[in-house]
C-alpha cells in the first residue's frame, strides 16, 4: 500500500535519521499501512522512515529489494525516482523494472528515452515488460530499433520474446526470431533454443519442435517438459511416454514437472501398470506430499477405476489445491458415492477453499444423478457468482441438471442462452425433451441442429430415437436409424438398433421387433431381448414372449426384470403354475430386487418413502388422504406383480396398492403442497401400471398437476391424462 509522502521540506532531525537509516540491514522488513486513515503526526513519521528506507536501500545498490515492483506500489516507486538525484545506470534499470512490472508503461517509456547510457539490459527490460504482459507490437518495435542501431540481442532479449509467442496466430514471428538466432550465433545457447523449441509446442509445430529439440547439444529438463507437455495436449501420450523412457536411459534429472506430465500421459491411455511404476519412483524420491505430483497420481487412479488407490494417493498429499479437490470429488461421483461428492463441496465452501469450474460441473452432475434441485441450483448460482460455469461441459450439465428435475423449463432457459451450443449441449436439451415424452419438440431441436455448426454424434441418435419409442413415432425411427451412417457419418450401435427394438415392440410390431433382433448386424444383448419382452407383456403376446424370456435369462440370469414381467405374462394368460415356477427360480437364485423408493422435495427438506412407510411424522394425515381418494383395487386377479409387492403373497398385494411408495408421496405432496405449486416425485424404479392410474385419477379430482419421474421417463399429470398417453 502506499505510504504517505514526504513534505517539502525535511526536518533536520529527519535529515540526521536518514543518515542513521542508511545503515539499517536491507533485510529488515516494511509494514505496509492502511490506506484509509487520518495522518496523525506518529503515523506521519512512520511513513517518513519508511521512505527513507526505500531511498536508503537505493543508495546501497540494493533497489531490488525494495517492494515497489512486487506489491505494485507505483506511488512509492515514483516517490524513490524523483529522489535519486543522478543514479547510476543500474539503478535506473531497477527503477524501469519497477515501472514495468507496476504496468506503467508511460513512465518506463519516459525513463527509457530520458537515458543517457543504455545498455542491452535496459532495453532487455522494456522488451521483457512489454513482451510478459502480450503488448508484442510495443516489443517488437524495440527489438527492431535495437537491431537498426546495431545494438546486438542477446539471450535474455531473445528468451522473453520467443516465451511471449503462445499461438499458432504468432507462429511467422517466431520463424523470423528462429532465423535471427542462428544468425546473431546464439544456436548453442541452451535457454534461447529451449524457448524455440518451446514456441512450436505452443504454436502446434510438434515436428519441428522435435526438430529443434534433437538439434540441441546440451538439453535441460525445460527443453524435455515441454515437448513432453505438447504431445500431451496434442493427444499424443505415447509419443510423450518414448520422450520420458529416453530421459531414464539418458540420465536426465527428473523433477516434479516431468512426473506430472508422465502421469497425465499414463491416464489418458489409461496406462495403470506404468503409471503404478511411476507412482513408486514417486515415492522413493519423497514427492508423493507435492500437490504437483499427488494430484496427477490422483487423477490416473481414477481414470483407471482403481478409486480406493486414489483415495490413498489424496491423502497422502500434504496441501490438496482446487484441481485434487477436483479429481477426488469426479471420483466419488463415478463410483456412484455422490452424497460423498456433495459432502466434500460443502466442506469446501464452509472453508472458503479455492475452486474450480470442474468441480461445479462434477458437482451439478452429481445433483442430477440424485435430483436435488435445491442443492444443484444452489451450485449454480454460486458457479456464476464466482464466474466458475464451465463453457466446454459445465452448461451442458446444467441442461441435463434442469431436465432431469423435472424444470424442462430452466433447462430450455439454459440452451437458449449459450450463443453457439455445441454437440453436447444439443444432445443434452435433445434428450431431455425425449425423456420427458416430449417427441414433437425433440424432433423440432434435432432439425435445428442439423442447421447449426454442430454435428450429432451416437449419444444424440440415442436420444432422437428414444423420443420416437417414447411417441410411437416407429417410421421416423426407422428413417433416423438409417440415416446415420448414410448422411451424418455415425455408425449405429447395438444401443440404437434396441432402440428401434423397443419401438417395434411397444407400438405392437412383435413380430418386427423379432425379426429386427434376429437380424441385426450385432449379436443381440439382454436390453435387445428385454425390449421385446416388455413389448410382448403389454400387447400379452406369450408365444415370443416366453422366447424373449428364455433368451434374456440365458445371458442376464440376475435381471430381476425378466422374471417379473414373464410373471404378470402368464397371470395375465391365467397360467398360475407357470408363474409360481417363475417365482421359485428367482427363490433358488435368492434374486431380491432393490426396494423402490419414492421423495418429494417440500419447503427445501426431502422426504422419502418406501412401501408400507409409516415412519413419517404425518403418516396419519397421509393415510387418511388415501382413504379419501377411494382408489383402492377390487379385482384381486386384475393385480399385477411389481418391484413393490415382488415378495408378498397374492392375498396381501390388494393392501399394498394403497402403500405403494409414489402413491404415499403423492399424498404427502396432496396436504403439504399449494394448488397452484406442481407436485414432482422421483422415484428408484419403473412406476406400476396400477400407480400410473392412480396418479391420472388425483390429476383429475384435485386438479393439481402431478409430475412422477421414474427410472426410464417423466410423466406428467393433469386433469386425468399423462404426458406419455399412456404409451409406456
Amino acid at each position: 500500500m502506499a505510504s504517505p509522502s514526504l513534505p517539502p521540506s525535511v526536518p533536520s532531525q529527519t535529515a540526521a535519521a536518514a543518515a542513521r537509516f542508511a545503515r539499517i540491514p536491507s533485510s529488515v522488513s516494511l509494514k505496509s499501512t492502511s490506506s484509509s486513515f487520518k495522518i496523525s503526526h506518529g503515523q506521519q513519521q512512520q511513513g517518513q522512515l519508511e521512505n527513507l528506507h526505500l531511498v536508503s536501500l537505493s543508495k546501497q545498490g540494493k533497489l531490488e529489494e525494495a517492494p515497489c515492483g512486487k506489491m505494485a506500489s507505483l506511488s512509492d516507486g515514483r516517490l524513490i525516482h524523483r529522489r535519486l538525484g543522478n543514479p547510476s545506470r543500474y539503478l535506473e534499470n531497477c527503477v524501469l523494472k519497477m515501472y514495468c512490472a507496476c504496468e506503467s508503461f508511460r513512465d518506463a517509456e519516459k525513463l527509457f528515452d530520458e537515458m543517457l547510457e543504455k545498455d542491452v539490459a535496459s532495453w532487455g527490460i522494456l522488451i521483457s515488460g512489454y513482451s510478459q504482459k502480450g503488448r508484442l507490437k510495443e516489443a517488437f518495435r524495440l527489438c527492431t530499433r535495437m537491431i537498426e542501431l546495431g545494438i546486438g540481442l542477446n539471450s535474455t532479449v531473445f528468451t522473453n520474446l520467443l516465451k511471449s509467442l503462445s499461438d499458432p496466430s504468432v507462429l511467422e514471428i517466431g520463424e523470423q526470431l528462429h532465423s535471427l538466432v542462428l544468425r546473431t550465433g546464439l544456436s548453442t545457447n541452451v535457454s534461447v533454443i529451449t524457448a524455440i523449441s518451446n514456441m512450436y509446442v505452443k504454436c502446434r509445430q510438434l515436428q519441428r519442435a522435435k526438430l529443434v529439440f534433437d538439434q540441441m547439444v546440451e538439453t535441460n529438463a525445460v527443453a524435455w517438459t515441454g515437448l513432453m507437455m505438447g504431445y500431451t495436449r496434442a493427444g499424443k501420450q505415447k509419443d510423450a511416454l518414448a520422450l520420458f523412457i529416453r530421459m531414464l536411459k539418458e540420465g536426465v534429472e527428473m523433477d516434479q514437472f516431468v512426473f506430472s506430465i508422465t502421469l497425465k500421459a499414463c491416464s489418458g491411455l489409461e496406462y495403470l501398470n506404468l503409471g503404478r511404476q511411476i507412482h513408486g519412483c514417486i515415492v522413493k524420491l519423497g514427492l508423493e506430499s507435492d500437490v504437483s505430483v499427488g494430484t496427477p497420481v490422483v487423477d490416473l487412479y481414477i481414470k483407471c477405476s482403481c478409486f480406493d488407490s486414489a483415495r490413498r494417493a489424496f491423502k497422502r498429499i500434504s496441501e490438496p489445491n482446487d484441481a485434487s479437490w477436483s479429481a477426488i470429488i469426479t471420483g466419488y461421483c463415478q463410483i456412484g458415492e455422490f452424497e460423498k461428492s456433495l459432502q466434500i463441496f460443502r466442506s469446501l465452501r464452509l472453508k472458503d477453499l479455492a475452486m474450480n469450474s470442474f468441480i461445479y460441473t462434477s458437482i451439478i452432475q452429481a445433483c442430477s444423478a440424485l435430483a436435488d434441485y435445491n442443492m444443484g441450483a444452489q451450485a449454480h448460482a454460486d458457479a456464476i457468482k464466482r464466474g466458475l460455469v464451465s463453457y466446454v461441459h459445465g452448461e451442458s450439465a446444467m441442461i441435463t441438471f434442469y431436465s432431469k428435475c423435472g424444470r424442462l423449463d430452466y433447462a430450455n432457459q439454459a440452451f437458449e442462452s449459450i450463443d453457439e451450443p455445441d454437440t453436447v449441449a444439443w444432445t443434452a436439451i435433445i434428450c431431455g425433451h425425449a425423456y420427458h415424452g416430449n417427441a414433437s419438440e425433440a424432433l423440432k431441436l434435432f432439425r435445428r441442429m442439423q442447421s447449426s455448426t454442430a454435428r450429432p454424434n451416437e449419444v444424440t441418435f440415442i436420444g432422437v430415437l428414444t423420443a420416437c419409442s417414447h411417441s410411437g413415432l416407429v417410421t421416423e425411427a426407422k428413417l433416423y436409424l438409417e440415416s446415420m451412417s448414410r448422411e451424418y457419418g455415425v455408425d449405429p450401435t447395438i444401443d440404437h438398433y434396441d432402440c428401434m427394438v423397443d419401438a417395434y415392440a411397444r407400438s405392437g410390431l412383435l413380430q418386427e421387433a423379432y425379426e429386427l433382433v434376429k437380424n441385426m448386424p450385432f449379436e443381440p444383448d439382454a436390453m435387445s431381448w428385454k425390449c421385446l419382452l416388455g413389448g410382448c407383456w403389454i400387447h400379452r403376446n406369450l408365444e415370443l414372449g416366453e422366447i424373449a424370456a428364455e433368451n434374456l435369462l440365458q445371458l442376464d440370469p440376475d435381471d430381476t426384470a425378466g422374471y417379473i414381467l414373464m410373471f404378470n405374462l402368464y397371470g395375465s394368460h391365467g397360467k398360475w403354475d407357470e408363474a409360481a415356477r417363475v417365482r421359485r427360480m428367482m427363490g433358488a437364485r435368492k434374486l431380491k430386487k432393490e426396494l423402490s423408493c419414492s421423495w418429494i422435495t417440500v419447503k427445501g427438506k426431502v422426504h422419502r418413502f418406501v412401501v408400507g412407510d409409516k415412519h413419517h411424522p404425518r403418516t396419519d394425515d397421509i393415510y387418511r388422504k388415501l382413504k379419501e381418494l377411494n382408489c383402492s383395487v377390487t379385482d384381486v386377479e386384475s393385480i399385477h406383480l411389481t418391484e413393490e409387492d415382488l415378495s408378498f403373497g397374492l392375498a396381501e398385494r390388494k393392501q399394498l396398492l394403497m402403500d405403494h411408495s409414489e402413491r404415499l408421496a403423492i399424498a404427502f405432496g396432496l396436504i403439504s403442497v399449494p394448488n397452484n405449486v406442481p407436485i414432482v416425485i422421483f422415484k428408484n424404479l419403473r412406476a406400476c401400471k396400477h400407480c400410473h392410474d392412480f396418479a391420472k385419477h388425483v390429476s383429475m379430482v384435485t386438479g393439481h398437476r402431478i409430475t412422477i419421474r421414474d427410472s426410464c421417463r417423466f410423466h406428467h399429470f393433469h386433469l386425468g391424462k399423462c404426458s406419455c398417453d399412456d404409451y409406456w
